[in-house]
């Protein structure tokens, strides 16, 4: 909008001009001529005190509008000034403030360990579904022999891709030969187990594991896993389907309780007997005696073809570690380290205290956590400027869908360690730091508003546990 100083001023200015001077003349002309004007006589002298009057009104209208717009400029100015001094938002409410005070009913306990749901960060926004489910709620099949619990996609939602079960057995306790349609990847937490197998060539394969080893058996392989001295065993097994379920397998003795001893007579070449011994339910977990020497077992199973020539087990302990730096260190298994695991690749992650896992993200596969030891929490930023952090503790289980960037920090004071588990033959991930540094530096400024030393400070090569 612009302004012209002859528009409506100085046309106003002119109109009282002429209207001023036609006044004096109709004046003069009554002192004169004693002239009617609209058919009455006019008394000049009070024609000039109405001119004068007229034109004082005039003046007083005139310096009242400009004093009318000079207020309204100067008002709008000052609003102006508010709107570009706005006050600052109130501060984000802290512990102990009463703006995050819950004074109803609660169980503190659970807010204890799980301090930013109780009290997000300010960075948190918007709805992300829920990505932690502790094993320590979920139901446990009690067995004499031991027990097993399970996180699947009914228990956590957002796990489709993944499920997990927890399970103890005893010295001497039986996992019952069984198979299942999807693949079992495991890890052991504490003890040692007897494990056995038959490849799809039929050959046998027996071995033992202790703390920290794995194992993989492909969907269908049939296996069993036993409980060693001195106490036994408590394992890890992963799944690669989210809607598994451990109730939902092949079990020996179930499939024996559901077919006719006749069958099993003329199928076995025994008698029909003979038979009647079987079990008429599953055992699921069982006790049984402690096995013997682990050669022993190896003699009486190699049968005619031998043992198998592929090894179910792998020894992380035997792996060099992928990646060590200030901040902790990290295990990568996947296929091309542990050959059998065609459908399930890991990470064994450790951070140390002050550490964090840098900020990354997979873009192969949804990731599927178990954290064994220490505290920590995790954020996922998710599409549409949603973000939420959930507090882990050891036992707990993490889930972080394929692509969506996330962190996990240790917040104790002892090692942070967790597993990070994927559907896929090969473990994938891009960090951020590597992301920036590898992209036009002016292009990375024009982003994030940063300056130059900023970004050639930043780590050049994927770190995984920083610091560096």
């Amino acid at each position: 909008m612009s302004f012209d100083p002859k528009s409506d001023d100085a046309t106003s200015r002119d109109a009282t001009s002429d209207d001023a001077a036609n006044f004096d003349a109709k004046i003069d002309r009554a002192k004169i001529e004693g002239a009617k004007i609209g058919g009455a006589k006019i008394d000049g002298a009070k024609m000039e005190d109405s001119r004068k009057d007229q034109f004082s009104r005039r003046g007083f209208l005139g310096v009242g509008s400009a004093a009318l717009a000079a207020g309204m400029l100067s008002n709008a100015a000052g609003q102006n000034s508010k709107q570009d001094s706005k006050p600052a938002p109130p501060p984000y409410p802290t512990k102990g403030d009463k703006n995050s005070s819950a004074p109803g009913p609660g169980n503190p306990a659970i807010d204890a360990q799980n301090p930013d749901s109780f009290l997000p960060p300010q960075t948190d926004a918007g709805g992300v579904q829920t990505f932690k489910y502790p094993f320590g709620i979920s139901h446990k099949r009690m067995q004499e022999g031991g027990w097993s619990r399970e996180v699947t996609v009914r228990e956590l939602q957002v796990s489709k891709s993944i499920a997990g079960v927890d399970m103890r057995l005893t010295a001497g306790g039986v996992r019952e030969l069984h198979w299942h349609t999807a693949a079992e990847w495991a890890f052991m937490l504490y003890g040692s187990a007897r494990i056995t197998g038959l490849d799809a060539d039929g050959k046998s394969f027996v071995g033992d594991v202790g703390e920290g080893d794995l194992w993989y058996f492909p969907p269908g392989i049939p296996h069993s896993i036993q409980g060693l001295n001195p106490d036994g065993a408590e394992f890890l097994l992963v799944f690669d389907d989210g809607n598994f379920s451990e109730y939902e397998t092949v079990l020996l003795t179930d499939w024996m309780a559901h077919t006719p001893h006749d069958v099993l007579s003329k199928n076995f070449g025994v008698s029909e007997q003979a038979m009647e011994k079987m079990p008429r339910r599953e055992k699921f977990i069982f006790q049984a005696a402690v096995p013997g020497p682990l050669a022993e077992d190896l003699k009486a199973t190699s049968g005619s073809l031998g043992l198998s020539t592929q090894d179910f087990a792998f020894r992380t302990t035997q792996q060099a570690v992928t990646k060590r730096t200030k901040g902790g260190e990290v295990r990568i298994v996947d296929s091309s380290k542990f050959k059998v695991s065609t459908t399930i690749a890991a990470a064994i992650v450790t951070v140390h205290p002050g550490g964090i896992r840098e900020l990354h993200w997979h873009p192969n596969a949804d990731e599927w956590q178990y954290y064994i030891a220490g505290q920590g929490r995790m954020t996922v930023f998710a599409t549409g400027g949603r973000a939420r952090t959930m507090d882990f503790q050891a036992g707990d289980v993490g889930y972080v869908l394929k692509t969506l960037p996330h962190y996990v920090q240790n917040t104790g004071d002892t090692d942070l360690k967790f597993l990070e588990m994927f559907k896929s033959n090969v473990y994938q991930d891009l960090a951020l730091s590597q992301w920036l540094t590898h992209t036009p530096p002016d292009l990375v400024l024009a982003h994030l508003g940063i300056d130059k030393a900023t970004l050639e400070a930043m780590p050049k090569d994927e770190v995984v546990v920083m610091p560096k």
